[in-house]
């Protein structure tokens, strides 16, 4: 049972967004969450890293952080869900307020700080929905006054592994301190060499090994991605998210909480994201998958990150604006716009633009 989002929305936004986020949560646990309706259309399903994606639309870690409602978004639409980011140990994150809605430019600040119950918290969880159907991945992250990050990334690979289907590794989350660090050459390569010698000696009987994903921050320069691309490939890494929050202010912003410090989701982030994800498309020249994030808020916005490059995209801001039935109507519109393009399968679409740039005649 679920209330429609026109009548729910404004007694949520009437709260303050995090207070309105636990009600959120209580709720789904509580059973009251949406069940989409749409169908599954073969168009859109996506084989990647040995895993079969009903349908591209993921829901982006920072909403179920502690892996409370992943089965209740898996049954809003979802083709995945990420959860996290879980730490080694429980924090509780930066002091609130720590959220804050930008409703004039469809946006959102946090500056939460990987608030989290801990990695044994989340393990309990993930473990008691083992054998259930649906696709949930683990963003795993460092504690703020870890005295060794690196270690921190492979214990919670290591706590969580066989109770996720890939593994994000989030280095690129504005609110820690330091953290997006790691996204130098010699600091990569340290963490990704250490979670690839975790993951191998936890894989047995010859399994395929869980995926790793990279997830980057929008905010890093061209010599930035060439080095981080680099690092990658030369790796047995699986893919890369494109992109995380960004500490950028665009001048178009209208809302007041625009000064607040913290990370910049949702809409205003669509355009400088989605030119990194061109710009690591266009490095990677589809070696690993990647996933778009960053501003998707309809079936256009989903479409335009494939078009660039992404063979799946994740969303979570505009769920604020949009409410949950977003989630269907972008699917459908993504079979619309693949008719439309002359596309039987969504697979033919990843990356058409940088096709089409290279030749004019490329059909779509």
């Amino acid at each position: 049972m679920s209330l429609p989002f026109c009548l729910v929305r404004p007694v949520l936004h009437a709260l303050d967004p995090e207070t309105a986020h636990r009600a959120t949560i209580a709720g789904l646990t509580a059973g009251f969450g949406p069940r989409d309706r749409t169908p599954a259309d073969p168009a859109l399903r996506m084989e990647l890293f040995g895993l079969d994606f009903p349908n591209p639309v993921g829901l982006a870690a920072g909403f179920d952080k502690d892996a409370e409602v992943p089965d209740a978004m898996l049954a809003a639409g979802f083709g995945f869900v990420e959860v996290g980011t879980i730490t080694p140990r429980p924090q509780a994150g930066n002091p609130r307020p720590r959220i804050f809605r930008l409703p004039e430019d469809r946006a959102v600040v946090n500056r939460l700080g990987f608030n989290n119950g801990g990695l044994e918290a989340a393990k309990r969880r993930l473990a008691a929905r083992a054998g259930k159907p649906g696709l949930v991945g683990a963003n795993i992250g460092a504690n703020k006054d870890a005295d060794d990050r690196v270690a921190d990334y492979v214990t919670g690979l290591k706590g969580l592994h066989g109770l996720c289907a890939f593994f994000t590794v989030n280095i690129s989350s504005p609110n820690t301190p330091g953290l997006r660090d790691l996204q130098g050459r010699e600091a990569l390569a340290r963490l990704l060499d250490a979670l690839v010698e975790a993951r191998e000696g936890l894989t047995t009987g010859g399994a395929t090994p869980v995926p790793l994903l990279l997830k980057i921050a929008p905010d890093v320069d061209e010599a930035g991605l060439d080095d981080i691309v680099e690092v990658v490939l030369a790796r047995p890494i699986d893919g890369m998210i494109v992109s995380n929050t960004t500490i950028a202010r665009p001048e178009t912003l209208q809302s007041a909480a625009k000064a607040e410090t913290g990370g910049l989701s949702g809409e205003p982030l669509f355009a400088s994201s989605t030119e990194v994800l061109r710009q690591v498309a266009a490095r990677v020249q589809g070696r690993i998958p990647l996933v778009g994030v960053g501003g998707v808020h309809d079936g256009a916005s989903a479409y335009a990150k494939i078009r660039a490059g992404a063979s799946l995209v994740e969303l979570y801001s505009a769920l604020v604006y949009e409410g949950p039935a977003l989630v269907g109507r972008i699917r459908r519109e993504l079979c619309a716009l693949l008719a439309r393009d002359g596309f039987t399968h969504l697979s033919q679409a990843v990356g058409a633009d940088q096709r089409a740039s290279a030749s004019p005649t490329t059909r779509g």
